[in-house]
């Protein structure tokens, strides 16, 4: 992935506030500052935590940040009226993404980031009290241990294949909800082993555009195949 060059004294205020128009979001001072707020926290944490792969806080902006913002507005639709509440899980959140993002921009959402990696979800943790978000809450566990949760929406940012996570994560789609992979390139080869499998198929594939990315995203939404509890 690789970013399209800023002019030299770009801010990360401004170019947030450009992503929210090109993204179609709407977005007050409290809920930007926030954002950054959380930017600069992973920034902090990840010098001893190793959070994330990536260093740089230009590339944590649009390859963290906007490319959470990015799944806003798809799942908002999805999701009905807006101030509609909603159930969300992020399975193999890392530090927060999409979830942190998610609870910032719909307070109305009560999202829970789950992850394996106990320093992960403490971080997430820190953020629900650090930026007021009640919420957010963050679980230290496997997802395959958790009792089925009756989500709207449970999605994955860099979890597994699809098959895998129709497999772990399934179990917590309420009916009616959906599982949604956040993923690069469309993985044809995963979607034929997830239709293989026979209890979960993929509804339909979402093309994503991410402010300041020259990179392929998508959104995979995958329901259970009929006949399948």
């Amino acid at each position: 992935m690789s970013a399209h060059p800023q002019p030299a004294g770009a801010d990360m205020a401004g170019r947030l506030s450009h992503a929210f128009e090109q993204l179609g979001l709407q977005a007050d001072a409290a809920a930007a500052a926030k954002l950054l707020d959380y930017l600069a926290q992973m920034q902090r944490w990840n010098r001893t935590y190793n959070l994330t792969a990536i260093r740089d806080p230009q590339q944590m902006l649009v390859q963290h940040l906007f490319d959470s913002l990015a799944a806003v507005g798809p799942f908002s639709e999805a999701l009905g009226a807006p101030g509609t509440p909603a159930k969300v899980y992020d399975v193999g959140s890392g530090g927060g993404l999409p979830g942190v993002v998610l609870a910032v921009m719909r307070p109305e959402w009560s999202v829970t980031c789950i992850d394996a990696v106990e320093k992960k979800t403490a971080f997430v943790r820190q953020m629900s009290g650090a930026l007021a978000l009640p919420n957010l809450q963050a679980r230290h566990a496997r997802i395959e241990t958790l009792e089925p949760a009756g989500c709207n929406i449970v999605t994955s940012r860099a979890f597994a294949s699809l098959e895998d996570f129709a497999m772990l994560a399934g179990r917590h789609v309420d009916n009616g909800g959906t599982l949604v992979a956040m993923k690069g390139k469309v993985p044809d080869d995963e979607i034929q082993a997830l239709h293989a499998r026979g209890e979960w198929q993929v509804d339909h594939i979402q093309p994503l555009r991410v402010p300041e990315l020259q990179a392929e995203r998508c959104l995979i939404w995958m329901r259970r195949s009929q006949g399948t509890l």
